[in-house]
């Protein structure tokens, strides 16, 4: 049995403890925005906050989250009200078909909060999801726009 925060409440599951996060979030929760990519945490299509870091959730056993606080793209903010990432993904016109970018908005998020005047190392860094569609220099407009700085390169 693990229980655990998700979105500000209490969640307790009595699945398999192996079960990856990813699918308590989807299949109980039902909670779709976190998306299921390639099921080996390389993607990132996956991607939520655990405890303030990005994390995968289709490689994270629920056993490891065990009285942690879980935040999924759903609990970032109503959806009247985005936060700054979500409004600068608009803004940026980041995704093309959007398949990735829970995940990534995910990512830039703990970004932000760990480092909120991140350098485009930085960024460079923290954002190692997967976008098919290629739109990586946006993702970095976006997130430069949204810690209120100017993009600091041209690299895409």
């Amino acid at each position: 049995m693990a229980k655990f925060k998700i979105n500000g409440r209490d969640f307790e599951t009595d699945d398999d403890g192996d079960m990856p996060l990813l699918w308590a979030i989807r299949d109980r929760l039902k909670l779709t925005g976190t998306k299921f990519g390639c099921g080996a945490g390389l993607c990132g299509a996956c991607t939520v906050i655990i405890d303030g870091a990005a994390t995968r959730s289709c490689i994270t056993p629920i056993s490891s989250v065990e009285g942690k606080s879980i935040t999924t793209i759903e609990g970032l903010a109503p959806a009247d009200s985005p936060t700054a990432i979500q409004a600068a993904w608009i803004a940026e016109q980041v995704p093309q078909c959007g398949y990735c970018h829970s995940g990534m908005i995910m990512a830039a998020t703990a970004l932000l909060a760990q480092k909120p005047n991140a350098s485009d190392d930085d960024i460079d860094q923290a954002m190692t999801n997967i976008c098919r569609c290629g739109t990586y220099g946006r993702v970095r407009k976006a997130i430069h726009r949204a810690a209120g700085a100017p993009a600091q390169g041209a690299k895409p």
